[in-house]
């Protein structure tokens, strides 16, 4: 008998052999051949090999520091559960939490896996990932860190001595450690009864961000990691030090707050004074995550998942970095950065995480084009992800030296021209990305920096190498969201006439030793704000307006609110000419010219109940009406910008809430929107989390959200237009990409 039928045999006997152990996934056994390896997803299993003296179990060895094909009888056969880290790729887990790894010696067993986080290295590969290859019934398996094969006594470095194993279905795993979503249900809502998309959009959002400022640990957690949630959202006191008296960055954002003597402590001694909040994560979690912090995830994927079960079908990744934060802290010796603080690095690392994230859902569900979130790259694709009743995620770009353009030419990057910037803006659109703004904070080579004020004055200094460069000879505002009243620290705002004059300051000294660059200016920092209607003197430079041209051409959504004045007006005037829908997702019209050009605009809800009940839905209904009746259609989208330094939705209730005479809280269970998916009470590991008192710690938790809006007195309908803002993001993407064949004479 082949050893593939005699397995075949014993297969049938597999569950009542193996029946003594509870299994703990609930999930039904395989089948006695395994002819897709992505069947192994998340199944209890012992793993078999043939031997001359008959069927070999995988086993610990006697004194439980390895495994070896050692035992003679199933019942002793080691319990594994096969956990996917990618597809084809395992993480072997035993009952009592060890796990098989390729170090360089014999097949060990630890219940201690080092990763890339563990050891704050990059380049580090685990030795727990296995790479399975379907063989005849059973599969063969490669170590990914050492590429090994296992062989029956061993390892081998040829794959021809690869010893085929074949994975029976067993009983009395031990569940993987995870994040559970706390809700019953599946999506069965996909369209409205008029035949258009159902599901709102979150327009702007940074499910990437730990890949900024140089993965060192300033942003901490991430969104998923192949080896788990102990590894995505572990501890953080490696990097935000005992008490995160090394979150410097945490500590300013969060507090809202720029202490000058404060700033000059932290910076000469690369770290906080006192204690700043307690580090633990997975799986007690006490402080974190929550709506004050900025610098802890927010957006683990299976918080996503919730959200998405509660009604999100469409979500923009806007990639993300600031290079002046990780060279600062880098500078200080308050965090280590893993990799290149430069901002472009940072997005290319977090669009490989876009696809890496969405096999690992593909692999948790069974196989390739199986899980609920999926990459998109036209308005078409989107659209049929969400008929398929799933989420549709759309690559932004949103930093501000944005494809490498620096206003002045830096060591390594030559001055960008037009030829350049074509070149890098083909090879993000290549890799995926539809959508990008062309500035974000600082001054870069198509246009000055936002102009928002505070702290961000001060980074744009760093950045460029320029002095501030306000003027109270503005335009008339047409509604830029960022740019306009006091400069706060006039001491630095030195106008120039030549926006891309060389630079008075040698910023790499700055990178050297950021305390020595920012010595001479202690007292100038200091000197008053000045007071008035300023706002940046510099616009949209011709390479910008070459930018804002090649995006069109291409369809690419242009996102505007990150430009200055000058810029915005310039914008909109080119928008207008090419008859172009621009995104607004920090919530501006352009005094009603998105709305006039069929594009969108974000909104949020509202989080105390006004006195003025009628008042409660205006926001969102004047918005619906306002593209309406530009003749656009009639939703608004979400831009929750988490992750992104800009805080959530604070609770209705208790000390941080809105301290009046709020009622009806949120209770449990409640049904989405839809219907189709049942809520239970939030936990984030074994902390209970209360919206009614904690507010929106993380984007799981919007489902809380639109229901405590119901509870505070919306009505079905008036909710309406925000669910049907996937459709309207569409809309106005299939728009610009009609344009845009249109402007390129196709």
């Amino acid at each position: 008998m082949t050893f593939l039928r005699a397995f075949g045999a014993l297969v049938q006997l597999a569950p009542l052999v193996l029946s003594a152990h509870g299994c703990a996934s609930g999930e039904a056994p395989l089948d006695g051949t395994l002819d897709d390896v992505h069947a192994l997803a998340n199944r209890c299993v012992v793993l078999a090999v043939d031997s001359p003296a008959g069927p070999r179990y995988l086993a610990p060895t006697t004194d439980g520091t390895g495994y070896a094909f050692a035992a003679a009888d199933a019942e002793a056969g080691a319990r594994l559960l096969a956990r996917p880290a990618d597809l084809g790729v395992y993480v072997f887990r035993d009952a009592s939490g060890g796990y098989p790894v390729d170090d360089g010696g014999p097949l060990a067993r630890t219940t201690a896996v080092e990763s890339d986080i563990t050891r704050h290295d990059v380049g580090y590969v685990s030795g727990a990932l296995w790479s399975a290859t379907e063989a005849a019934g059973g599969i063969t398996l490669e170590n990914i860190r050492t590429g090994r094969h296992l062989t029956r006594s061993g390892f081998s470095e040829r794959a021809s001595s690869a010893v085929r194993v074949v994975p029976l279905p067993a009983t009395g795993c031990a569940p993987f450690p995870e994040l559970s979503v706390d809700a019953q249900g599946a999506v069965m809502k996909t369209h409205f009864d008029d035949g258009t998309l159902f599901g709102f959009a979150d327009a702007h959002s940074h499910l990437f961000m730990h890949e900024a400022f140089g993965g060192g640990g300033t942003f901490h957690g991430a969104i998923f990691h192949p080896l788990g949630v102990e590894h995505a959202l572990p501890d953080c006191t490696n990097v935000h030090g005992e008490g995160g008296i090394r979150d410097i960055v945490g500590y300013f954002f969060g507090n809202g707050v720029f202490d000058v003597d404060a700033a000059t402590n932290a910076l000469l001694s690369g770290e906080l004074s006192t204690a700043d909040h307690a580090t633990d994560g997975y799986p007690t979690f006490s402080d974190w995550p929550n709506v004050h912090t900025s610098t802890h995830q927010m957006q683990y994927y299976r918080w996503v998942e919730r959200a998405y079960l509660g009604g999100m079908r469409l979500v923009v990744a806007h990639m993300t970095g600031n290079q002046v934060l990780c060279e600062l802290v880098s500078g200080v010796l308050s965090q280590d950065p893993r990799f290149s603080c430069n901002e472009m690095v940072s997005v290319e690392r977090s669009i490989d995480d876009a696809y890496a994230l969405e096999r690992y859902v593909d692999a948790q569900h069974g196989g390739p084009g199986l899980g609920w979130f999926r990459v998109v790259t036209s308005p078409a694709a989107a659209r049929e992800v969400i008929a398929d009743g799933k989420l549709a995620v759309v690559l932004g770009i949103e930093t501000s030296n944005v494809l490498d353009c620096f206003v002045n030419a830096r060591d390594g990057f030559p001055a960008c021209d037009e030829a350049t910037m074509l070149a890098r803006l083909d090879h993000v659109h290549d890799r995926g990305v539809r959508v990008m703004f062309p500035v974000h904070k600082f001054d870069n080579g198509f246009t000055a920096g936002d102009g928002h004020r505070g702290v961000i004055e001060f980074g744009n200094f760093l950045n460029s190498g320029h002095y501030s460069n306000y003027t109270t000879d503005c335009p008339p505002n047409p509604g830029a969201v960022f740019d306009g009243g006091n400069v706060v620290f006039g001491g630095i705002n030195m106008p120039r006439a030549v926006y891309d004059a060389p630079a008075p300051l040698d910023r790499s000294l700055f990178v050297e030793s950021p305390v020595d660059f920012l010595f001479p200016f202690r007292d100038t920092l200091g000197d008053p704000p000045l007071v008035g209607a300023y706002c940046q003197s510099a616009g949209l430079t011709p390479l910008g307006e070459q930018l804002i041209s090649a995006m069109m051409q291409r369809g690419m959504v242009v996102e505007i609110d990150h430009l200055p004045q000058r810029s915005y007006a310039r914008a909109l005037e080119m928008l207008t000419a090419a008859d172009y829908p621009p995104a607004a997702t920090h919530g501006s019209t352009g005094n009603g010219q998105v709305f006039a050009l069929q594009g969108i605009s974000t909104s949020g809800l509202p989080r105390c109940t006004p006195s003025n009940p009628a008042g409660l839905a205006a926001g969102i209904l004047g918005r619906a009406d306002a593209a309406a009746a530009a003749g656009g259609y009639r939703a608004v989208p979400f831009g929750f910008d988490m992750n992104g330094f800009a805080g959530a939705h604070g609770p209705r209730f208790g000390p941080s809430g809105c301290g009046g005479a709020e009622a009806n809280p949120i209770t449990y269970p409640f049904s989405s929107y839809a219907g189709d998916v049942t809520f239970e009470a939030p936990h984030v590991g074994t902390r209970a989390v209360d919206f009614n008192e904690e507010g929106m710690v993380h984007i799981g938790l919007a489902p809380e959200l639109i229901e405590d809006a119901r509870r505070m007195g919306f009505s079905d309908a008036e909710l309406e237009p925000i669910f049907r803002s996937a459709e309207g993001y569409i809309r106005m993407w299939e728009r610009a990409e009609a344009r845009g064949r249109a402007l390129q004479g196709n």
